[in-house]
């Protein structure tokens, strides 16, 4: 079977985090795109789900858990037109 050299560009953070994290497993960069590749011939389809983070947690980040809701919505607009006073 002949090879063909491929070129991707990716950061450099990410590609050294990659390597350790596939060293550890045994891997090498070329065998693992080789693995991925072969099962996307195999399934006709990326081999696991690809989601976009919903707005809601992008937008909130560290915040989750740990806002919440005024049982009584005009209280919280109260408090604050004292303050505005």
């Amino acid at each position: 079977m002949a090879t063909t050299n491929i070129n991707v560009r990716a950061d450099g953070k990410l590609k050294a985090k990659a390597q350790a994290v596939l060293a550890d497993l045994g891997l090498d960069m070329s065998t693992a795109i080789n693995v991925f590749l072969n099962q996307v011939v195999y399934r006709k389809a990326i081999p696991f789900e690809i989601s976009k983070p919903s707005r809601k947690r992008a937008k909130l980040g560290g915040w989750e858990g740990k806002i919440s809701m005024a049982e009584d919505f005009n209280e919280p607009m109260e408090e604050f037109a004292g303050y505005a006073e």
